[in-house]
């Protein structure tokens, strides 16, 4: 394998990583917490929506403290190793609470270890994400690094999402948390500890925070760009969450069928990422993005007639074609503002922009919160031991009408942005002409 590759390989394996918990997380908590522990879908909204709030306020923070870090490790290095550790800690006890909790107090649990879980996750993604503008710095080979790095995902996904009904049915949820946890533990170190950051020079700026955050506050790019990503991730959000609820009260059919649709998107998904990375390369990056945008809203038209496990599977899998363009494009949208603003200002706080991102990625819980209550003020559906009359168009709802809604607002955002070639800024000009497109490499 060439250096070249072998660094997209070390930085791209990384996002096995971490997908492999916040995913387990994501999908399973309210269908563990409200169908099994019986929360009830009213509380399990407030969870989210509270969350929202407070991932307002971190996030900018752990930015701004990884851009102004400086260390014999890096700046971004001690934050991916301490937080990988208290990320897998916390995972492990969102998935063990003690028995015979009474109401009140597994309501408080659940939102401790959510939100614990949850910043923790924002922490290593906001330093992992700030990595990626800094070490590939072309439109190649950004597009080669990040469609191997979807396609870890994806393959995560497939064992986080897709296997865990089967999984937990031999181990339970708390030792498939476990197993989770370490291993995506394990894999986050080894990324930290291979990929080599770019030298920040002892006289080099630190970024101020009130610059910074007043300087995406006038980005109006950042914000359209946000927004767009706020309400696709909502969406992919709510797929994650409803597939569950879907497969029991929609198709009734056993939960262990879950995994078939949820591997029908992502082994589809994995399948397609290098066919919008062609894309992307053969055409522009806008145009493929919104084209990604839409064909993911249109998807989610058959879901939503599908009544047997082989339609739904067909239907699903149109959904991961749309899927796996909008995230080969996603992350090449925020590395564009990135590079904008390190031109504009001269000043390198991928950390702090990363993170701005990511908090406007995950304003998605507002949405998937408003999404549980709508379905019990539409539908009655309270928890698992009181699901209302209509459980199973209560699932479809949160199934495949609230995410379509989402994408074509999302869809709509896409038309409000473009980007001229870029120009780096002299300090960062030798890194880039000095780099090797890995797309053009041989092993």
């Amino acid at each position: 394998m060439s250096e070249s590759r072998l660094k997209s390989f070390n930085y791209a394996i990384g996002m096995f990583g971490t997908s492999i918990p916040i995913n387990m997380l994501k999908t399973y908590a309210a269908i563990y917490y409200v169908d099994t522990l019986g929360l009830t879908t009213v509380q399990f909204s407030l969870v989210l929506t509270i969350y929202t709030f407070i991932d307002a306020l971190d996030n900018p923070i752990y930015g701004f403290l990884s851009d102004r870090t400086r260390s014999r490790w890096g700046r971004r290095r001690p934050w991916l190793v301490i937080g990988t550790i208290l990320l897998v800690l916390s995972f492990i006890a969102f998935y063990s609470p003690p028995v015979q909790m009474a109401a009140s107090i597994l309501f408080g649990y659940c939102m401790l270890f959510y939100f614990l879980t949850g910043t923790l996750d924002s922490v290593i993604n906001a330093n992992y994400g700030a990595l990626f503008p800094e070490l590939f710095r072309t439109d190649a080979s950004r597009a080669f690094t990040n469609a191997l790095r979807q396609a870890f995902q994806l393959v995560a996904m497939i064992i986080s999402i897709a296997l865990t009904p089967m999984v937990k049915n031999v181990l339970g949820y708390q030792l498939t948390a476990i197993v989770y946890g370490i291993l995506g533990g394990a894999v986050i170190l080894y990324m930290a500890l291979t990929s080599r950051e770019v030298k920040v020079e002892e006289a080099e700026e630190k970024p101020q925070l009130w610059d910074s955050i007043k300087s995406l506050l006038i980005n109006r790019k950042f914000w359209i760009a946000g927004f767009a990503g706020a309400f696709y991730s909502a969406a992919m959000s709510l797929v994650l969450v409803a597939m569950p609820f879907f497969v029991k009260y929609t198709l009734a059919i056993p939960d262990s069928q879950s995994t078939f649709l949820f591997a029908s998107v992502l082994l589809i998904a994995i399948g397609c990422v290098a066919i919008w990375a062609y894309l992307v390369r053969r055409f522009s990056l806008i145009p493929v993005w919104r084209a990604a945008l839409i064909t993911l809203a249109v998807a989610f038209g058959p879901l939503y007639f599908a009544n047997s496990l082989v339609t739904a599977i067909l239907a699903s899998a149109l959904v991961g074609f749309g899927f796996a363009g909008v995230i080969t494009t996603m992350d090449l949208i925020g590395a564009k503002i990135m590079d904008e603003d390190t031109q504009k200002h001269n000043v390198r706080r991928e950390g702090i922009i990363s993170n701005a991102m990511g908090f406007m990625n995950r304003l998605n819980g507002l949405f998937t919160g408003a999404a549980f209550y709508l379905v019990f003020v539409l539908f009655h559906f309270e928890s698992g031991k009181n699901p209302g009359p209509q459980p199973g168009n209560a699932a479809r709802f949160l199934l495949t009408v609230f995410p379509l809604i989402l994408m074509v607002i999302s869809f709509g955002f896409s038309f409000l942005i473009n980007f001229d070639d870029q120009k780096f800024p002299s300090s960062l000009k030798r890194e880039a002409s000095h780099g090797t497109d890995p797309s053009q490499s041989r092993s």
